[in-house]
């Protein structure tokens, strides 16, 4: 994976990001500057190498994943009204709400003309899987806002926005690579298949987190999405399970709007968690993710020293504490 993001960050380093108008590619720049794990595109080049050593196309591919993912990120922020991003000044914040509407624009475009670079006879393939991709992505945003403000959001509709919004671009940036690595429809599925279990999973661990986790560990307050109202797995299996006084105690505390409650409702919020056994419920759901991702490693039948390199990433992304 070290030698995989050195490739990745050498390929960004390495892209002419500096153009006119300067207000349109700085903030570009800015972006791609904060760093972050570079996963999508490390991604791409294992799934690549497994079937082939020529990672040529691949990293074109893994750089135009890693610029898309990170318009997504710019836009996300512009509509969260965001701060901060990775310890840094988001680009509304640093320039303004248009700059970073044009620059994520502007990003959109950029992932597609990188991708154009790709040389392989599987071009269109990859092509029409980056597009259903880009496009799932936005209606899984669209579900999460929408969400916001429903008061019937059910747990099938969760897990569904959750595949959208974050498990479909892990699993593409694994296809993609496998498709240019040589890789069969099976081989290349079996790879889509493992980024879904695993980004369902990190998403559903990221929830467990976020009100079990330990803050020193995890780098946030404990409650956040409590605070917000965010639908998350804990909030809707609660309120599948939850019945009569503990469901009125539950909305109860949901309703609880004034600063100076915040914290009475984050500790019933998680007691109540905690009673329903909700905690438990979602720490058993990651470990079948993982399971299921582990096994379409199983199937490809590959050598032990490759398989590793999958079956951790996923223990890691699954069951990681912050």
């Amino acid at each position: 994976m070290e030698r995989y993001l050195q490739i990745i960050e050498e390929a960004i380093r390495s892209n002419a990001w500096k153009r006119e108008p300067n207000g349109l590619y700085e903030p570009i720049e800015y972006v791609l500057s904060l760093g972050g794990k570079r996963i999508r595109p490390c991604l791409t080049l294992m799934a690549c190498n497994l079937f082939s050593n020529d990672l040529t196309d691949a990293v074109t591919a893994g750089l135009a994943l890693e610029v898309f993912h990170n318009f997504t990120l710019l836009h996300d922020d512009v509509m969260d009204k965001a701060d901060t991003r990775r310890g840094y000044p988001t680009v509304h914040k640093r320039w303004n709400e248009n700059t970073a509407i044009l620059s994520g624009d502007a990003m959109l475009v950029e992932a597609y003309r990188i991708l154009s670079g790709i040389k392989s006879p599987k071009f269109t393939e990859v092509l029409d899987l980056f597009t259903k991709t880009a496009d799932e992505v936005c209606k899984g945003q669209q579900y999460d806002m929408e969400f916001e403000t429903r008061d019937d959001v059910s747990l099938d509709e969760y897990m569904e926005m959750i595949r959208l919004k974050t498990a479909v671009l892990l699993a593409a940036s694994l296809k993609i690579g496998a498709i240019l690595g040589g890789a069969t429809d099976s081989q290349a599925q079996l790879l889509y298949d493992f980024g879904i279990y695993v980004g369902l999973g990190f998403q559903l661990r990221d929830d467990y987190l976020d009100s079990f986790g330990d803050p020193v560990i995890f780098g946030k307050k404990i409650g956040g999405d409590i605070l917000c109202g965010k639908k998350t797995f804990l909030l809707l299996t609660a309120k599948e399970l939850a019945h009569d006084k503990t469901l009125d105690t539950l909305n109860n505390l949901l309703s609880l709007e004034d600063k100076k409650d915040n914290q009475k409702k984050i500790d019933g919020i998680i007691e109540i968690y905690k009673v329903l056994g909700v905690n438990n419920r979602c720490e058993e759901a990651c470990l079948t993710l993982n399971n299921k991702a582990v096994q379409c490693i199983k199937k490809l039948q590959l050598p032990d020293n490759k398989s590793i390199l999958f079956t951790d990433f996923a223990n890691k992304m699954v069951n990681r504490k912050k």
